[in-house]
């Protein structure tokens, strides 16, 4: 099966500032991967690389074997990448509803499916969405992403701050998402542990560069490489990340 997303020698950053200094990734349709890594190591700004809303210095991206370098971030949307960031970037003056229908595209996810896979935002659709809780700003995020019916789904921490009771209700949606196919995913995420039973592929940073790629599996049963790597701070949480200011 040929590769969806391919990212070959990309050199990426912010400024003049480098944070991927050379980054080759491919990902296959329905694979999940887990980016992780300590703070300050890429992560997001890989993501953000994805989206097109960092510089990029040199390297090209695919997706589905069309290359999109050159595409704007509104192109790349629409090209297949959908993308649900840590702020989450809802429209907070449209209704639940208005939010996804004006950036649906055709295919399986349609509103109405959003609504089965999130019934808390059937309830609240014709609620605005600075009118929401954090959990159903999440949801709407995801949905929203959804209906644009991408070829990539990207994932930023999108468990951070949320009960755990609203955090086992998204997981439990991104594993039907993942399951139905068609799509890969990333998903960055500080908590390993939140994140190895949905993923089946894991992928370490350190520097903006690669340092472990591995099945989840492996991962789980060599957990001396996420202390090794991660540390008991970096597997269990990310509480000094916004404090520190660092681009992921």
């Amino acid at each position: 099966m040929s590769d969806l997303l391919d990212i070959n020698d990309l050199r990426a950053g912010y400024g003049e500032a480098v944070v991927i200094p050379k980054m080759t990734l491919q990902l296959g349709e329905s694979q999940v991967l887990a980016l992780l890594g300590r703070n300050g190591t890429g992560k997001t700004t890989l993501i953000n690389s994805i989206v097109g809303v960092t510089r990029r210095f040199s390297g090209t991206l695919k997706l589905g074997g069309k290359d999109i370098t050159s595409l704007r971030p509104d192109q790349r949307a629409r090209a297949g990448i959908g993308w649900v960031p840590q702020e989450r970037n809802i429209f907070r003056s449209l209704t639940v509803e208005e939010n996804m229908t004006a950036v649906a595209q055709p295919g399986p996810w349609d509103v109405k499916k959003i609504y089965e896979m999130f019934p808390r935002l059937e309830e609240r659709k014709n609620n605005f969405g600075n009118q929401l809780s954090g959990g159903e700003q999440q949801m709407l995020a995801i949905g929203r992403a959804l209906t644009l019916n991408p070829q990539v789904l990207l994932l930023d921490e999108p468990t951070e701050g949320l009960a755990p009771i609203i955090v086992d209700e998204l997981l439990a949606a991104l594993g039907k998402i993942t399951r139905a196919g068609g799509i890969c995913s990333i998903i960055v995420e500080q908590n390993a542990q939140k994140i190895l039973g949905l993923a089946d592929r894991v992928v370490i940073l350190e520097r903006g560069t690669i340092v472990h790629d591995a099945t989840s599996a492996a991962l789980k049963s060599d957990p001396a490489v996420l202390e090794h790597f991660l540390g008991v701070a970096g597997a269990a949480g990310s509480k000094n990340k916004h404090a520190a200011g660092t681009p992921g």
